[in-house]
């Protein structure tokens, strides 16, 4: 049963062409072909709609050949869907996208997907995207490119013909997708590209599982509405091809210039030569040797070819369109290159000095002949093929306006030096330049020849970007283009097309065709005069008749795929990977591997590419020392090939050169079968993914969902969580309702008996609360536990309201009087003398105020009182009003007059009181020491004395307690508090740590660990998070180097950095609940509430992650490393030890090396890797230094920042140590330490003298730089360059190192080092470390020889300022409230920084171009040059640092 037409609500109506293939689509698979601007697009919208109205849970994919038709397509379709339409494409960089979760969310989000062949390709290839599960409906856009290797036919190949048969569709079906084939529907305006008609369809249908279809049944509604152009054609003829001399002055300049030109003159052949003289035989000198005979037989050097393509291009011009255009081509050229001399521009690329300095001389040697604008002489200088192009232009934009439409115009031109050419001459031409507004367009291919000298015909163009829209606004009604405008561009305004050369195929001769889209339009073709183009037209022509007897025949059958012009796809190997469905093969395998290579971590010395080299080699070895007489081009080698790949030193040696034997029959089946192995061989090791992609920073992609998961509530920031179920230690839900009793002992203050309903902890020697209290100095406290209390209902009640009482006289303004469900209770532990008396005063109270008291009960009027008990002495405290007034110690009752300065001190206070007069007695009083948290200890400095007055009894309130009650009341708080914070930290321990080593982590410690700076304790977790820090960072690089040994440095750091992370560390503080034991409630005396059993929760902010490094740094100040190690264990981290990396003995040679450092190496090879750099050609086995300098900067990190914790009578803050321990860590510092290590070596010689031989003795001072290994120029020329600018700064860093006061930071920056210099003192470092078998103290003896040590105990003896210019006024701007930004500007080989601040203004700096280091010492002079200008103080930043 056939399925219905189908009609779609919203989108505009079919025509009857366009519903006959749409009804054919929903049959089976089509390729529908149809002229351009016939509506092919509009089909495919209509059946992705279909699809998505019928409830596929599928995606429609939609492919467009190129990024601009991708975007074009998108727009358009994303203006007729009712769901979201993705746009995927190169730009996007979706290699990047390796987290499979993104890609389900590509997939959940959008119902239709537009992207280029080659995206889908890699996400198919590496299972990111399933076709059988994922893909319902995939559309082929341009689909006659669908051939071969293309990648549309790769989809097809290597994912669509595996699958399962397709099964009927079930509208509305909810069961799984099923999986099976997707639906295809191709487009296309030509299905083939030429040959045979009847076998290109066959080819295409068979790639694309499809039959080609065009309307019949409505073919003539088709044809009244795709408007085919007037076909037209002009002839010209071409007598300069039969001149020998024809020519143009400047193409003869550049022509004579050439002629003197040798290829062993050219430096860069010279520089070949040398490197090979130097270079022992093996594998690099090999591929020297291959590289120069190649380089000198086919004379390409940047500046052979670049010369030579200028003459050929010219030549092209000058034949084609004539010789002024060659003339305004070279000088244009010419022109740019010499404007550009200075050594750092871009347009030489990379090339070194000898080679720029040689090209530009020669190219200042043509003679250029200056350029006429005069409309004769640009006449005279056109062919004839011009002219004629002028004739049809005149007669076209006649023809269009004779029907009263504007001119639009397309020239279509095979070369785009050609299309830059003819533009200019059309701008300048009398006949063309007041009548046609040009534009150009020339795509963004990248062959190889533009990435030549010619690159700089690149500027010769203005931007592009609006040309296509001022062309269909009528802004410009004439484009030259290269084929970037053949191929579905949507150009509706176009009404004439001029082809300038003729179509290279079948496809072209259409697809330019159908950019004529107006109703009344034409196409013109331009022949040579000599008939030569005559029989390609016939052919095209011949070709199109039989597509349409093909379109209009039955075909209903589909072949079979088959493979035409390759190697058989069944002989290729694949290799697919289960768990994700990834595919590799050989034609992928050499993308994947330059991929791979791509993101290994470069430092800019060495490129990181595979090398391939064919086996056998393709020219004689020593081909270029021959006599340039006898050389013979080498004959062509037939087959088979084998070939050798090498990958980069940064991998391990077993991984890096990979070969296969002389079997393949081309040599680009070679490079793909021993790319394919190497990958292989990639990912057996553990160094790609399950998808077939390199290792990222996303190791583990589900975490952050994971941590969502665990807190649904928590707002996802760093780590950073809102929670509210913070411990309470004064209650347990499942403890029972007994009261439990404590006896608290308080030195010098009568003991107090505490009830509580659970345990408190039982606290060890040193556990205890400790109070300091600012009369009676350091008070110890002792908790007595006396189990059970025995107290009846009645009981509690009373001591329920005597607590009440206790808290309400100092803290009442925060309680609510009828709220007595305190979490703790307080009673007298020993009989109170003074009970009694306060007692029976408090009785006389309540008679005052009767039954509603409300808060009353504890303060009587001071002049009442006084009158109604004879004035006692006995009072404690006294309040200046109620309830918010200030409570004072009570000194007595004064009788007598106040003498006259007291009475003008109280008069001051109360005159302004109504009734005021001064009436005896008054309350001498005196003020409470301001103190109130007895937990933090006395300062050295004693307090100030505490101030006097008198109070007047009528304003004034007793506070009806007894002496020992006042005591309690004030002290009672902070023992609350200890007791809270050690509940807490007990808690931890006993749940956390029981059975574990850190268990036995002192108290101390622990309560510092967990106590947050917002807390305002007097201890916090920030220092120790600092160390923590450190030691979890040197535990995990130890852990991951051991764990493995294949991975390069890239992996290595990125995995530590995922491991360390914020967010991995608050999922394991969230899975064990640490926040519930982080101590962040801020304890203020003054504004103290107690804790009652139906407090709501507070909610606030904290960072587990923070609290996890510093029960970490806790547990390594107590055991060291071994206890550090076993507490990252108990947060799931499980770091291996030290054990774990074997190492290789080998000789015990002493080296230069040891010497410097006072180090003896047990195993050399250590050394040998911490001194080799990426570029060393030689000695193959030995991995590169990056993974020993990845150590060494965690060795070194963690030794300094261990030297900073403990530096005796200093608490540096977290601040504090970064700035110090950043003056001896960076880069500029560890460079000046690499010159400075050194020792003298004997360089004594034998010189005759007097008829006999002696030794002339001699030293020579080595310095540790120059025992890198590397084979790099461009290492060799930074290590010079520094030398030369090191012995400038010497003295200057060495003077201000020794005895400065502010740390050099000007000088070393003025180093200019590149990174290689640091790197080599770190991997060193890593190397001692690994072969003293992780002895710190013998590191710290060699950071000690280095003269780190010495330096970083000089900034702290004598106090040196080693704040950064950049972090001094970047503290300024922060205190000052505003943004400090900065900027980079190149120009004329310097670099300029400007910093600018608002309200301020700019302030620049300059610095010689050296690569980045130059933007460094720009940047810090900036810096310097606005601290002078804006006023900073010197002494900002020091404190906060």
């Amino acid at each position: 049963m056939e399925e219905p037409s189908v009609t779609v609500n919203s989108t505009p109506k079919t025509r009857d062409y366009q519903q006959e293939m749409l009804d054919a689509s929903l049959k089976e698979n089509i390729i529908i072909a149809q002229d351009t601007g016939s509506g092919k697009t509009l089909i495919a919208i209509l059946r992705m709609r279909y699809e998505i109205e019928r409830g596929s849970q599928k995606v429609s994919w939609f492919l467009a050949p190129t990024v601009a038709l991708c975007e074009q397509q998108h727009r358009v379709i994303k203006d007729n869907m009712q769901v979201p339409v993705g746009l995927i494409h190169g730009a996007l960089e979706p290699k990047q996208w390796t987290d499979i979760s993104l890609w389900k969310r590509v997939l959940e989000n959008n119902r239709v997907i537009v992207s280029t062949p080659q995206v889908l390709l890699d996400a198919l290839s590496h299972g990111y995207v399933h076709m059988g599960l994922d893909i319902g409906f995939l559309v082929f856009d341009e689909a006659h490119h669908a051939d071969r290797n293309h990648p549309m036919s790769c989809i097809m190949r290597g994912f669509y013909f595996s699958l399962p048969p397709r099964l009927p569709a079930v509208s509305g079906s909810s069961e799984p997708a099923r999986e099976e084939r997707p639906m295809i529907l191709g487009l296309t305006a030509s299905p083939m590209f030429g040959g045979n008609a009847t076998t290109a369809f066959r080819t295409l249908e068979a790639n694309l599982d499809c039959v080609i279809r065009s309307p019949r049944a409505n073919r003539g509604e088709l044809l009244t509405h795709v408007h085919r152009p007037i076909f037209r054609h002009v002839r010209y003829d071409t007598p300069q091809y039969l001149d020998r001399d024809y020519t143009s002055k400047n193409l003869s300049a550049v022509r004579a210039v050439v002629a003197t030109m040798k290829i062993e003159e050219d430096p860069f052949v010279i520089q070949l030569r040398g490197t090979l003289s130097k270079t022992p035989r093996g594998q690099e000198y090999t591929r020297l040797d291959q590289k120069l005979s190649k380089t000198i037989m086919n004379k390409k050097t940047y500046s052979h070819s670049g010369m030579t393509e200028l003459a050929s291009a010219a030549a092209a011009i000058c034949y084609d369109i004539g010789p002024w255009a060659a003339d305004w081509y070279i000088d244009s050229v010419v022109s740019r290159a010499l404007d550009k001399q200075n050594p750092y521009e871009a347009f030489t690329g990379s090339l070194q000095p000898k080679e720029k300095t040689y090209l530009l001389k020669h190219l200042s040697q043509i003679e250029l002949t200056p350029l006429s604008l005069d409309p004769v002489a640009i006449e005279a200088g056109i062919t004839d093929k011009v002219r004629v192009l002028l004739d049809t232009l005149e007669y076209e934009k006649e023809w269009s306006e004779s029907a009263n439409e504007p001119y639009s115009g397309l020239i279509f031109v095979t070369r785009r030096d050609e299309v830059l050419a003819l533009a200019e001459v059309l701008r300048r031409h009398p006949r063309s330049a007041p009548h046609f507004r040009l534009g150009c367009l020339l795509g963004s291919s990248q062959s190889s020849y533009r990435n030549t000298f010619l690159d700089i015909t690149r500027t010769l163009l203005k931007d592009q970007s609006d040309v296509l829209e001022d062309f269909r606004s009528g802004d410009r009604n004439l484009i030259i283009a290269t084929s970037v405008a053949e191929e579905g561009l949507d150009i509706q305004a176009c009404g004439n097309v001029i082809r300038w050369d003729l179509p290279d195929n079948m496809a072209s001769w259409t697809q330019s065709r159908g950019r004529a889209r107006r109703r009344r339009s034409s196409f013109v073709l331009m022949f040579e005069s000599a008939g030569i183009d005559d029989a390609r037209v016939l052919e095209f022509e011949k070709l199109e008749h039989q597509m349409t007897a093909l379109y209009q025949a039955d075909r209903a059958a589909r072949p079979t795929a088959s493979s035409d012009g390759e190697e058989p796809d069944e002989e290729e190997p694949v290799f697919k990977v289960k768990s994700t469905g990834a595919t590799l093969t050989p034609l992928q395998a050499v993308t994947h591997l330059n991929h791979f290579c791509s993101v290994l971590p470069n430092s800019g010395h060495t490129a990181h590419l595979p090398i391939y080299d064919i086996d056998p080699a393709d020219m004689p070895e020593g081909w270029h020392s021959f006599d340039p007489q006898q050389r013979v081009d080498p004959p062509p080698y037939p087959r088979p090939f084998g070939c050798t790949v090498t990958l980069p030193r940064l991998l391990p040696a077993e991984l890096r050169v990979f070969t296969v034997d002389r079997t393949y029959p081309s040599k680009q089946s070679a490079y793909r079968n021993v790319a394919f192995k190497a990958y292989l061989a990639l990912y057996d090791a553990n160094l790609l993914n399950d998808h077939l992609l390199p290792l990222t920073s996303v190791v583990e992609p589900d975490l952050e969902e994971e941590v969502q998961n665990l807190l649904k509530d928590v707002e996802k920031r760093s780590g950073m969580t809102s929670v509210t179920s913070q411990m309470n230690p004064w209650q347990d839900e499942e403890a029972d309702a007994v009261w439990r009793a404590t006896r608290i002992v308080i030195q010098g203050f009568a003991p107090v008996r505490m009830l509580t309903r659970v345990d408190l902890p039982s606290f060890a020697a040193g556990e205890a609360p400790v109070l300091y209290h600012p009369l009676k100095g350091r008070i110890s406290v002792e908790l007595q536990a006396q189990g059970v209390a025995r107290h009846t209902l009645s009981d509690i009640q009373v001591t329920q309201e005597s607590t009440r009482r206790l808290f309400w006289c100092l803290y009442g303004t925060r309680m609510q009087w009828d709220k007595l469900d305190f979490a703790y209770l307080f009673e007298p532990a020993e009989e109170d003398p003074e009970r009694e008396v306060w007692d029976a005063r408090r009785r006389w109270q309540r008679g005052l105020q009767g039954e509603e008291s409300h808060g009353d009960d504890p303060f009587a009027n001071a002049a009442t009182f006084g009158e109604a008990f004879s004035y006692p002495a006995d009072i404690s405290w006294v309040r200046d009003g109620f309830p918010y007034g200030k409570v004072y110690r009570f000194l007595g009752w004064r009788h007598d007059p106040l003498s006259e300065e007291e009475l003008e001190d109280f008069s001051a206070r109360y005159s302004k009181t109504p009734d005021f007069e001064v009436t005896y007695p008054l309350l001498h009083v005196e003020e409470l020491p301001r103190r109130a948290n007895f937990l933090l200890p006395l300062a050295s400095t004693s307090e100030s004395s505490l101030r006097r007055s008198f109070l007047p009894p009528h304003s004034s309130r007793i506070i009806l307690l007894s002496r020992v009650q006042c005591d309690h009341a004030s002290l009672i708080p902070s023992i609350i508090r200890h007791i809270s914070v050690a509940a807490t930290a007990v808690s931890l321990r006993e749940t956390l740590f029981t059975g574990t080593p850190p268990y036995n982590i002192p108290f101390r410690l622990m309560i510092t660990a967990i106590t947050a700076p917002v807390a305002q304790a007097h201890v916090h977790y920030q220092r120790l998070e600092t160390l923590g820090d450190a030691v979890l960072k040197f535990a995990v690089s130890m852990h991951l180097l051991a764990t493995y040994p294949l991975w390069h440095e890239g992996y290595l750091t990125r995995r530590k950095d995922h491991a360390v992370s914020n967010s991995r560390l608050a999922r394991e503080a969230i899975r064990l609940s640490l926040y519930k034991w982080i101590v962040r409630d801020r304890f203020t005396p003054r504004k103290f509430v107690p804790q009652y059993f139906t407090k709501g929760e507070v909610t606030t902010e904290i960072t587990e992650d923070v609290v996890t490094e510093a029960l970490i740094g806790a547990a390594y100040l107590h055991g060291g490393f071994d206890l550090g190690i076993e507490c990252t264990r108990i947060f799931g981290l499980g770091w291996q030890s030290l054990e774990r990396v074997e190492i290789a003995d080998s000789p015990t040679q002493m080296t230069d090396v040891e010497r410097m450092l006072g180090y003896t190496f047990t195993r050399k090879l250590l050394l040998v890797e911490a001194i080799t750099h990426a570029s060393y050609q030689f000695d193959l086995q030995t991995i590169s230094y990056e993974r020993m300098e990845f150590l060494g900067d965690s060795v070194l990190d963690m030794v300094i920042t261990h030297h900073l914790y403990h530096y005796p009578g200093k608490q540096f803050s977290p601040g504090q140590m970064h700035i110090r321990k950043s003056a001896v860590v960076n880069m500029h510092f560890l460079t000046y330490i690499c010159f400075q290590c050194s020792l003298e070596k004997d360089a004594s010689l034998p010189r005759p003298t007097r008829g006999r031989i002696v030794m002339d003795e001699e030293t020579q001072r080595i310095s540790l730089y120059q025992c890198l290994l590397h084979s790099s120029p461009v290492v060799f020329d930074q290590q010079r360059g520094t030398l030369a600018r090191y012995r400038k700064v010497k003295d200057e860093i060495e003077e201000a190192l020794l005895h400065g006061t502010t740390f050099p930071w000007a000088a070393l920056t003025r180093l200019q080092a590149p990174k290689f210099f640091s790197d080599m003192i770190e991997s060193i470092i890593g190397a001692v470390y690994l072969d003293s078998r992780g002895n710190l103290d013998v590191v710290r003896q060699v950071l000690r020889t280095l003269g780190i040590m010495q330096q970083l105990e000089r900034i702290l003896k004598d106090d040196v300022d080693v704040v950064h210019p950049l972090t001094r006024l970047n503290i300024w701007a922060s205190r000052e409230h505003k943004e400090l930004t900065s900027s980079f500007e190149e120009e004329r080989g310097h670099v300029t920084c400007t910093i600018t601040v608002e309200g301020r203004e700019p302030v620049q700096a300059t610095a010689e171009k050296r690569g980045r280091a130059s933007q460094e010492e720009a940047r810090f002079a900036a810096a310097e040059k606005a601290i002078q200008l804006w006023n900073v103080r010197a002494t900002d930043g020091i404190k906060d640092a």
